[in-house]
């Protein structure tokens, strides 16, 4: 990664110091054009919910525990919704 390429990676601080835990892991599948956020290792969700901007929100239990963004690559940069 390209030092230039790291600075567009500060844009993600907020989004972690707001997130329900401090650790964020991000896993990003190509062939899916889907982001996924956890914030639990590991991440098995007991139910989850599609949101109108085709993200979907993962619980366990009333605990939310990571995101799936589909159509990541057509996103807006800065784009990352909270709530």
């Amino acid at each position: 990664m390209a030092i230039a390429d790291f600075q567009s990676l500060l844009g993600l601080l907020p989004f972690v110091k707001n997130a329900p835990r401090q650790n964020v892991w991000l896993y990003y599948d190509e062939e899916a054009d889907a982001l996924y956020v956890n914030f639990k290792k590991p991440s098995i969700a007991t139910d989850s919910e599609l949101t109108d901007d085709d993200v979907i929100v993962r619980y366990e239990g009333k605990e939310v525990i990571g995101y799936t963004v589909l159509h990541a690559s057509q996103r807006p940069a800065g784009f990352v919704h909270t709530n």
